[in-house]
């Protein structure tokens, strides 16, 4: 396995000092935000058991989460909601939210680890790295805040509409989410540029006329 602090360290053996790690959670969904975070992590800092998020259970997730924000030198949690996704696409919406963490760090960041993204809208150096909460201790931090601040949201999303399994499935195309949208209807919260909420719509609309 690879050491996911490489790429911190030699940036500090390079001068810098404050590496912001970002990451977005909520890319696939047909419903909710797209989250991203960005993450400071201390110096010399390791947290035991930091992974990508998609590799960690939901307690190990929250338990993370709980600790990265303890001893985060500083964090932002950025959301850009379904309105926004459906105006300028996912892949934009992300760097977008993105973008945002990095800027919303009370302490500025002085170099930047992203998963895969490239940004060169910021007034500093940013490294995409593909598959980087793999491989980077920053991205991951980002990924499991991102992560479960997504979750938490769809979670009180699903107490809303308990009908549509937002707690279980938080908004991916499930077979069971997508039997839900045909049997109750497209929601605010969906994303009416993806294909199954499209579709369903279509439908609605030949319904109504």
């Amino acid at each position: 396995m690879m050491n996911l602090y490489q790429y911190e360290n030699e940036l500090y053996l390079k001068g810098y000092n404050n590496i912001a790690g970002t990451d977005e959670a909520g890319r696939g969904p047909l419903a909710g935000p797209v989250v991203a975070a960005a993450v400071i992590l201390p110096k010399g800092l390791i947290i035991e058991g930091i992974n990508d998020s998609k590799k960690l259970s939901e307690k190990k997730r929250e338990e993370l989460s709980y600790i990265i924000k303890e001893k985060a030198v500083a964090y932002s949690i950025v959301f850009v909601d379904e309105k926004k996704i459906d105006e300028i696409n996912i892949y934009e919406a992300s760097r977008l939210a993105m973008i945002k963490a990095i800027s919303g760090l009370k302490v500025k960041a002085d170099y930047v680890l992203s998963d895969a993204m490239p940004i060169n809208s910021l007034d500093v150096e940013v490294l995409p790295i593909i598959k980087g909460d793999a491989k980077s201790a920053s991205i991951a931090a980002a990924s499991i805040l991102a992560k479960v601040a997504r979750d938490h949201y769809m979670e009180k999303l699903d107490s809303k509409y308990p009908e549509y399994g937002f707690k279980k499935h938080k908004g991916y195309p499930t077979k069971a989410h997508i039997e839900a949208i045909k049997k109750y209807g497209v929601l605010d919260c969906h994303r009416k540029t993806y294909g199954p909420v499209r579709e369903q719509l279509v439908i609605q609309l030949e319904l109504d006329l």
